[in-house]
């Protein structure tokens, strides 16, 4: 009699549980995402502005409905990443002050020597690669230049946005100077971003954490062994006494809320500093209004060719000499007054005709170029005025 023999199989195994670490609370991945929305669009409708007579850009901003709305579009985003840095500094505050967080962003020594160690193995000259900590030195780089590029782009974009105001208190030049730095920076951002960005966190080795907001075992031992340490040796987070924490919240709080208030105050003033064109010059289907007599008084055949490219130079002749007819004191057509250089700058009722550094912006130059004004002046006369406006218009 055969006995069937029986055969047990073995149990499979239970997968081994993967171990994960937090590394970025969900209120740092939110700013990171508006941030990266900010910035890209930012790029996206500022490049095209930068090189505007090239063919992809002016494809780009008719897909974006004209230039007006390519502008609306950039500088509502950069409200949003104002926003953003306002928000960032109110936290970095309370992680500080209330938490004692430790400073992990801050460069020191230590990332010189990294920075150094991780050219050696690069280049094959070392076998041990550098030991980073909750930061690495290119992460800590990545931060500061950030922190440099918003600050430049906003100085740079205040000068833009609000040129009238900032030629009251700095030479015109300055304006043409900060659109150059302003398109420059943002070229090196979008290279920056595009080379060492996307290559350092999501080609060489896929960074998940920001998405997810944790990381494996595995990829924190990679990435930062050091902070993986800390966290096993259980020195990572300092022990935060509640009641001790309670007061300096109690403390920090109005603190927060005062620079809160002071730094929204300083976005609307930033947003709201002065009417620029968009706002100011109408529609071509509904053409400002202007007084016609029934027998217009001939202008004399006088040109200003030649003399300084100023107002007291020549401009202010020419200007004086053809337009006081209809904008001059107590005849101020629109309430704008060109027979003095204070006048002229200040504008007409509805804002600034003349906006230093940018000719095409210029109210005084869009009215002139459309011909048939009762003060018209001639094409030379014009590209004089443009040339003059474009030095930044100054008086001297």
């Amino acid at each position: 009699m055969n006995e069937k023999k029986i055969v047990r199989k073995p149990k499979a195994e239970a997968p081994k549980r993967v171990r994960l670490y937090e590394r970025f609370h969900w209120t740092q991945r939110v700013a990171h995402a508006l941030l990266v929305l900010s910035f890209s669009m930012l790029a996206i409708t500022g490049l095209p502005q930068k090189y505007a007579t090239a063919g992809w850009a002016q494809w780009m901003i008719a897909r974006f409905g004209g230039i007006d709305t390519t502008r609306q579009i950039h500088h509502v985003c950069a409200i949003i990443l104002m926003l953003l840095v306002t928000y960032h500094i109110l936290d970095l505050g309370y992680k500080i002050f209330v938490k004692h967080v430790q400073l992990s962003m801050l460069p020191g020594f230590k990332d010189i020597k990294d920075a150094w160690q991780a050219f050696m193995y690069n280049i094959g000259l070392s076998k041990k690669k550098p030991q980073m900590g909750r930061y690495g030195f290119e992460e800590k780089a990545e931060y500061w230049a950030l922190i440099w590029g918003t600050v430049m782009m906003a100085i740079t974009g205040f000068m833009m946005w609000n040129p009238i105001t900032t030629a009251r208190v700095l030479p015109g030049e300055v304006i043409p100077a900060s659109k150059a730095a302003h398109g420059g920076e943002a070229l090196l951002a979008v290279l920056a971003i595009v080379v060492w960005h996307m290559y350092g966190v999501h080609i060489k080795r896929f960074n998940k954490s920001m998405f997810t907001g944790k990381q494996t075992e595995d990829e924190m031992l990679h990435e930062h062994p050091l902070e993986l340490a800390d966290i096993k040796a259980g020195v990572a987070e300092r022990v935060q006494e509640p009641r001790k924490l309670r007061k300096r919240q109690v403390i920090y709080w109005p603190i927060a809320g005062v620079l809160a208030i002071a730094m929204l105050l300083g976005i609307y003033g930033f947003v709201n500093g002065e009417k620029t064109a968009i706002k100011t010059v109408l529609p071509i289907s509904n053409p400002v209004p202007i007084y016609l007599p029934q027998t217009p008084t001939p202008a004399p055949t006088v040109t200003f060719s030649e003399g300084p490219l100023t107002w007291d130079g020549s401009i202010g002749g020419l200007l004086t000499t053809k337009c006081s007819s209809c904008h001059a004191t107590g005849l101020a057509s629109k309430g704008l007054d060109l027979t003095s250089y204070a006048s002229a700058m200040k504008g007409a009722s509805t804002g600034a005709v003349i906006v230093p550094g940018d000719a095409a912006a210029s109210l005084l130059i869009q009215i002139q170029s459309a011909g048939g004004h009762p003060g018209q002046l001639s094409q030379t006369e014009i590209t004089r005025l443009k040339d003059w406006i474009a030095a930044g218009a100054p008086e001297k």
